[in-house]
């Protein structure tokens, strides 16, 4: 039977392409760009047969006229190529991702498909950086962390567990590795509400949001400018004792975060959180190894990088609240 063998998380972010030479904290960059090598590493040595890719999108796939909670890509894969990532066509494995869409569905996790999918950073910076040079498809599972109402961290975690369940139904021999693209805690310069943006600048990216299908291009000069010239707010405890709790297997105390909650310790940027929470679901809650943290002010984020392997998933999860 098909079979997970590795998940991996780590955060993204373009200014780590576009801005590295703006970099004061250079050990700091070199020790996470360092962690996602071992990560990449990692992911050769398990073989993997097709790549699940959970990560979020923003606005240059999915937009305000339609964005649903999940979204698998189940035939033509195209990365936007913002930000200095993959650009083009990926290579996919249609055939897996619609079994897998199938047996989400009927297993009650209602995914939309895309049979022409556009990818951007929020996945392709994974596929530059953790499969660089491993010749893999990747099915792209989208999630919806920008656009509220946001799933929940339940419903999230629902997800995960499917996915395991259904890589098991789906049969034949393929290995599976899963990677989420995303987080850690961060703030960025958007809306909270995008029925109600506050200055020039909320009402610009709004605009770019509702009309940028087909012509992204056109609003990302300015985009990026309203990015580089945020205020930079990262959660360096949170983030720290999130690592170390997915370290000791105790991640299920994430399991009911609101949306609200997540605003508060990890800033809007921690919505992103949910994708690597699908992947720690789909291991079942494993203890993992974090390969390296950095706290990056010139990259907005404090960046994440760590593995679990699912032979070392505890008989009982942790409960209990996060503060």
């Amino acid at each position: 039977m098909a079979q997970i063998v590795l998940g991996v998380g780590a955060s993204h972010s373009t200014l780590m392409n576009t801005h590295w030479d703006k970099v004061v904290h250079t050990e700091r960059a070199e020790a996470f760009r360092d962690g996602l090598k071992a990560a990449r590493d990692r992911i050769e040595q398990a073989r993997p047969d097709v790549v699940v890719l959970v990560g979020s999108n923003h606005f240059r796939g999915f937009w305000l006229d339609l964005i649903p909670p999940f979204t698998m890509g189940v035939g033509e894969v195209v990365a936007a190529g913002d930000g200095g990532t993959p650009k083009g066509p990926q290579r996919t494995d249609p055939e897996f991702a619609r079994a897998l869409a199938t047996e989400l569905v009927n297993a009650g996790t209602e995914v939309a498909i895309s049979a022409r999918q556009t990818i951007d950073h929020g996945q392709a910076h994974a596929i530059q950086w953790l499969l660089d040079g491993i010749d893999v498809p990747v099915v792209p599972l989208v999630v919806n962390v920008f656009a509220p109402p946001l799933p929940t961290m339940p419903r999230v975690v629902e997800l995960g567990a499917n996915i395991a369940a259904a890589v098991e139904r789906i049969g034949g021999d393929r290995r599976v590795v899963v990677v989420a693209s995303g987080g850690l805690s961060h703030q960025l310069p958007w809306p909270s509400d995008w029925t109600d943006p506050g200055n020039e600048d909320e009402e610009f990216l709004v605009e770019a949001w509702l009309n940028g299908r087909g012509e992204w291009e056109k609003y990302d000069t300015r985009r990026r400018e309203i990015i580089v010239a945020a205020q930079p707010t990262i959660f360096e405890e949170f983030d720290e004792r999130f690592l170390a709790d997915l370290e000791k297997g105790e991640m299920r105390r994430y399991a009911e975060l609101t949306t609200e909650q997540i605003l508060e310790v990890a800033g809007n940027g921690g919505q992103e959180l949910r994708t690597w929470m699908t992947m720690i679901s789909a291991l079942g809650f494993a203890p993992g190894k974090a390969l390296a943290y950095a706290a990056m002010p010139e990259w907005l984020t404090g960046m994440g990088v760590a593995v679990i392997e699912p032979s070392s998933a505890p008989t009982t999860g942790s409960a209990g609240a996060v503060a």
